[in-house]
């Protein structure tokens, strides 16, 4: 019966969210690491503050797919400039 209550499908969905943003942030931490080391790892206090699953999905894909640390920068810095237009 618990499990039918509002309160509780809340808590379970915001739990699931939350380990579904996790779960992006070390795909993407450990394809920075890869591919950029520890240079490539600088840039996670900055994507971490991203928690659009959908925006860190593009950067995930982004790091598999760019040739350069600054390509990924100008991929981030666009994405934080859009949510802050977003605010």
């Amino acid at each position: 019966m618990l499990e039918k209550s509002f309160f509780y499908q809340e808590i379970l969905h915001k739990g699931i969210e939350e380990g579904r943003l996790k779960e992006r942030l070390s795909g993407i931490e450990l394809a920075l690491d890869v591919k950029f080391g520890a240079e490539g790892l600088e840039l996670m206090p900055e994507i971490s503050q991203i928690s659009n699953l959908e925006l860190l999905r593009t950067i995930q894909k982004g790091v598999l797919t760019i040739n350069s640390l600054e390509e990924l920068q100008e991929i981030v810095q666009s994405i934080q400039t859009s949510l802050n237009e977003m605010i």
